[in-house]
């Protein structure tokens, strides 16, 4: 075969796999060097080694096996709905992404899988919303707690449609086992978003938007803190209320130079709203109330944002990154993510600045 024609039949055989996305060779896969976040107002398409959108929603990172692990839940391209076909909703599960640079992410693939079986707690739709995953080093299990939502995954009061769900694996990228859902402190307390945190001394907790219906001393929405057991799979009786955080959710704590930093979210459903954060000298309080902590760009509105998590960089403590996502409702597998710095701006307050593109090898100070 002439030259010519051998090289005009490659192109367009390439043109093909890449519209059809039937076979993206690695080198046409993008190469990231940096956080791109964007403008307050963009939503930017983030891909993995394989070229293929990430879909790891309101989860969290995880340094295991000399490696980050990204894990979230997989949503459907469909809008937010009550019913079969919220796009809210995962038919799918859990799934994972590891990386050794935090820009660049491969597909590890479903940890925590949906069930096709009516009769499994698991079956989709359903959610696991704002998986977090700890390591327990006395039983050397990774323990993945999430917000269950039960079939359909409509939000609810009864047992099924408003608790904490929990699986193990004995490998950061599992499978996950899963162990079954409760309610922390009692059974009137709905599960509403939360978030775990892991002291240094290993003990960890369970921190999250308690809703209470039933007329009493406990009515309302308010934050609580309960200390989980020994081996992470259940709720020790140790809790605290935070009173002074009524009406707040999508918590998200960090520890640093010896002060519990909390970061929330206003209850206003998927409209944004101002981020206020919290500190105290002990992890179960009490809180102090400090105010907004994002700064630039429609800060007010959390930068168009809900924060999900934070973590430090590896072997750099004092390097702290703040995970946010913007919602899309109308399509929500096209939600984006935001990575951002939490700068301590004197030894009891921090500060999140919102950055369009930026390294995490080139801190800002």
């Amino acid at each position: 075969m002439h030259s010519y024609f051998r090289n005009t039949l490659w192109r367009w055989l390439v043109v093909v796999l890449l519209v059809s996305g039937l076979g993206m060779p690695r080198a046409f896969a993008q190469k990231y060097t940096q956080f791109t976040n964007g403008e307050v107002t963009e939503h930017v398409a983030w891909l993995d080694t394989s070229g293929n959108l990430i879909n790891a929603h309101d989860g969290g990172i995880l340094f295991a096996d000399g490696k980050y692990h990204w894990y979230g839940m997989a949503l459907r391209p469909l809008p937010v709905s009550n019913g079969l076909d919220g796009g809210q909703k995962t038919t799918a599960g859990v799934v994972m992404y590891s990386s050794s640079d935090l820009y660049n992410w491969s597909y590890e693939g479903v940890v925590l899988a949906c069930s096709t079986d009516p009769a499994n707690p698991l079956y989709g739709p359903m959610r696991f919303e704002r998986p977090k995953i700890v390591y327990n080093g006395a039983t050397k299990q990774y323990v993945m707690w999430f917000h269950y939502v039960g079939y359909p995954g409509d939000h609810g009061t009864r047992i099924g449609s408003g608790d904490a769900g929990v699986a193990v694996s004995s490998k950061i990228n599992g499978p996950y086992a899963f162990k079954g859902y409760s309610r922390p402190i009692d059974a009137d307390g709905v599960v509403r978003d939360f978030t775990l945190f892991q002291d240094d001394d290993g003990a960890a907790y369970f921190i999250y938007d308690r809703d209470v219906r039933q007329p009493g001393p406990g009515f309302g929405r308010v934050l609580h803190i309960v200390k989980l057991n020994g081996d992470y799979l259940g709720f020790s009786s140790n809790f605290y209320k935070i009173a002074n955080a009524a009406s707040r959710e999508a918590p998200v704590m960090v520890k640093h130079g010896g002060f519990y930093y909390m970061i929330t979210s206003a209850e206003t459903g998927w409209k944004n709203n101002a981020a206020n954060y919290y500190r105290s000298e002990k992890i179960m309080g009490p809180y102090t109330e400090l105010g907004n902590p994002a700064a630039g760009p429609d800060s007010d509105l959390t930068f168009n944002a809900q924060g999900t998590f934070a973590f430090p960089v590896q072997g750099r403590k004092d390097e702290v990154l703040f995970m946010a996502e913007r919602h899309i409702t109308a399509r929500m597998t096209d939600s984006s993510y935001l990575f951002l710095p939490i700068r301590f701006t004197s030894a009891s307050t921090l500060v999140v600045p919102y950055l369009a593109a930026w390294s995490w090898n080139h801190w800002p100070k």
